[in-house]
């Protein structure tokens, strides 16, 4: 494999210290590095394949046992992704992000289609784990399900004048449903909008209208550009559409742009809404 020097140096030594563990019977490569995209500022995704019998008893060593393969600065597990069998850490020398992801070994065969084996020859993928569709992190039902409450929410923090959570609102928007969709659009895999400037260059100009200050008028309008670009990118067949909830939505938030106060901050003046 073609990766960054420092990489390749921590895993040569890495992945046979994990090896002689034979409670581990496969180790592999995720992410940019499982897929040949690379830099030197990509983290280290290593999956582990256990023995089912043992699994439990590692997951409850496993920070320790990352410990005793490597030089950690710092660990953590992955309950804030929703992954609990992740364990995100940082190691050194050099400073690299390395995530540890600990699977039984049946789960870890379903899995490996996507995956770049490193250690365990042996391990075959399982019968029923086809390749997935480009589409398989993403389903735009999901998101035409939650967009227009995610908007209401978001003009209605708008309306308060609480700007943090308006701007937190737009870039959950633009992470969880923009980036995906412009990613299908791209052909690549929908990653939130990683990697979006490269892959969708002109959607990525274009999502540039959903990014704003801390101000109420400027917060509105990357509200509405999110609306606009969500309308322009989603599909249109194969989505059961929410017509009355997009009409509500989008009369509430004409309601509350009309409506809008100044808001002063402890930063500076009050500013001008211009509505």
């Amino acid at each position: 494999m073609d990766i960054p020097a420092a990489h390749r140096t921590f895993l040569d030594e890495v992945v046979p210290r994990i090896a002689a563990d034979d409670r581990v019977t496969a180790i592999a490569l995720s992410g940019s590095l499982a897929h040949g995209t690379p830099d030197d500022f990509s983290d280290v995704d290593l999956v582990l394949a256990i023995r089912d019998d043992a699994h439990a008893a590692v997951m409850s060593d496993r920070l320790e046992l990352i410990a005793s393969w490597t030089d950690v600065v710092v660990g953590f597990t992955g309950e804030h992704v929703g992954e609990p069998r992740l364990i995100v850490s940082l190691v050194a020398p050099p400073v690299l992000h390395v995530d540890f992801t600990f699977l039984p070994e049946t789960e870890f065969a379903t899995v490996l289609h996507r995956l770049r084996l490193l250690h365990g020859l042996g391990v075959t993928p399982a019968a029923d784990s086809a390749s997935p569709e480009l589409s398989s992190g993403f389903d735009p039902q999901w998101a035409e399900d939650r967009f227009w409450v995610w908007v209401h929410y978001g003009a209605t923090k708008l309306a308060r004048g609480e700007l943090f959570e308006t701007l937190d609102t737009v870039a959950a928007l633009r992470k969880l449903v923009l980036g995906p969709l412009a990613s299908r659009r791209a052909g690549a895999e929908p990653r939130g909008v990683r990697r979006l400037e490269s892959i969708a260059p002109d959607d990525a100009v274009a999502l540039q209208s959903t990014v704003s200050g801390y101000d109420q008028r400027e917060a509105a309008d990357a509200l509405l550009a999110a609306v606009e670009l969500y309308r322009r990118w989603r599909p249109s067949e194969g989505v059961t559409r929410r017509p009355e909830a997009e009409r509500l939505v989008m009369g509430f938030l004409g309601d509350v742009l009309g409506g809008l106060q100044p808001v002063r901050t402890d930063a500076g003046p009050t500013t001008d809404p211009r509505p």
